[in-house]
């Protein structure tokens, strides 16, 4: 049987406009307040809060470089995995329902809908709607809907 594995990365240009934005601003203070002498702003932090304070954002680019949504289908089932942060797998005998549909914006990471349920999606408005045994839905966003959807003919 076939397999169908997909890695998709957050790749959207204003998420890294803003984030390398914010963290420049921090950056540019602990150079001008630790390398230039001069207080940054006009109610300066510590050198040690400042430090911290530009800790958050870089911590928040390093983890969305690292975020990475990772869609297996084999034939122990559909493997789900939001690296670093969740990981499952939906056995065959607990897929009620698949198929691939297009959605409208549901926001990106991993979000509840109520019409979709539980959604794991990096980008796009196409992914693969799954309904298990127990009428619990979940959604995957894809960017390769056509090889998904050939993988999956073999296995429901």
């Amino acid at each position: 049987m076939a397999e169908y594995h997909e890695t998709q990365k957050l790749a959207h240009w204003w998420l890294w406009l803003i984030l390398l934005g914010v963290a420049s601003i921090w950056v540019y203070g602990i150079y001008q307040q630790l390398y230039l002498g001069e207080p940054f702003g006009n109610n300066p932090m510590t050198n040690t809060g400042l430090l911290i304070s530009t800790v958050i954002p870089l911590g928040l680019i390093f983890l969305f470089t690292t975020l990475s949504l990772r869609t297996t289908v084999d034939a122990r089932g559909i493997h789900i995995r939001y690296f670093p942060l969740w990981s499952t797998l939906i056995p065959w005998d607990q897929v009620g329902h698949a198929e691939i549909i297009e959605y409208g914006f549901v926001g990106y990471g991993i979000r509840f809908s109520p019409t979709y349920g539980t959604v794991y999606n990096a980008m796009g408005h196409t992914g693969l709607q799954i309904i298990k045994t127990s009428g619990r839905k979940i959604l995957i966003g894809t960017q390769r809907p056509e090889e998904l959807r050939a993988v999956l003919a073999q296995y429901l």
